[in-house]
């Protein structure tokens, strides 16, 4: 509860209604998700604002800007949202439910290639519990606390964290079948490379092209693995890439690059062991993860 100069308390439908009109930005789209009309918005609006004492909404050409009481407001309307709806999924299920917010980082290729299929398989059973995804290539998320779980491609991940490895990932170089076709019989380097040296100098594919090949100047530099599979889909030129990304619609140019394999890291940080939302998040991630070898 809030209690402003006044010593009014706010109660349950304030925090729908300022969570309403944040979520909508105009009074017709807050009106909608409350199913009421436009005017009584308006008015339990301005009765608020008076109750308070303060400004909770500022009116631009824009719509209805939050101000920052608005905004922390809200974010705690969310927090009961999720509460409440935690409770009524206990009462249907009758039984305890996995209920909260997990914080999960990992590379945009790791999550299109392997998180979002294992996702879909088990967060349906979880209807209480909230995903934050953020996609990054480096570890400083869980050093900063900014994350709860990642999932990372390493050999050697960091001693401050806890985890297990779910397997081993290996590179080939491909090409799309149109692409291979125009240049059947050329020499890897006389194609056009596509890399993400400067993003990612020390990837284990930019090592192999270095050692293998170091006349190669890659055309095309991408800020992510999965960018550049991308480019190799469109038919621009070749690429070492991981074994996940590999499909149907691209053409493998040779064996898999021999002594530069890496592997798959599900890892946290120790004192996440200790929340439920996380250790079930964890747990479903190490048996629904696929496509590795062991």
């Amino acid at each position: 509860m809030l209690n402003a100069a006044t010593h009014y308390q706010i109660d349950y439908p304030d925090l729908s209604l300022i969570l309403a009109l944040v979520r909508g930005g105009t009074l017709a789209r807050a009106a909608a998700l409350l199913r009421v009309d436009v005017s009584t918005v308006f008015r339990a609006v301005r009765r608020l604002e008076a109750a308070l004492g303060q400004t909770l909404f500022e009116k631009s050409r824009a719509g209805y800007l939050p101000t920052s009481l608005a905004s922390n407001l809200a974010q705690q309307a969310e927090r009961a949202e999720l509460a409440l709806e935690a409770a009524r999924i206990g009462v249907e299920q009758g039984g305890e439910v996995i209920s909260g917010t997990v914080r999960l980082t990992c590379t945009d290729a790791v999550l299109q290639g392997l998180l979002l299929p294992a996702l879909a398989q088990f967060m349906p059973a979880y209807p209480a519990l909230t995903l934050e995804l953020s996609t990054s290539n480096d570890f400083a998320n869980l050093s900063r606390r900014d994350a709860d779980i990642a999932l990372r491609l390493t050999s050697k991940p960091p001693e401050h964290l806890v985890g297990r490895c779910l397997g081993t990932v290996t590179y080939q170089v491909c090409a799309s079948a149109d692409y291979a076709r125009r240049h059947a019989g050329q020499d890897l380097v006389d194609l056009a490379w596509i890399a993400p040296d400067d993003f990612l100098p020390d990837h284990p594919t930019v090592a192999w092209r270095r050692e293998h090949l170091p006349g190669v100047r890659p055309r095309y530099r991408c800020n992510s693995m999965q960018s550049v599979t991308e480019l190799v889909r469109a038919g621009l030129g070749v690429a070492a890439l991981p074994d996940f990304l590999i499909g149907n619609d691209l053409q493998p140019l040779g064996p898999a690059l021999a002594g530069h394999d890496t592997a798959l890291w599900l890892l946290t940080r120790p004192d996440c062991r200790a929340l439920r939302s996380v250790v079930t998040l964890f747990d479903e991630l190490g048996r629904h993860v696929r496509g590795l070898r062991p």
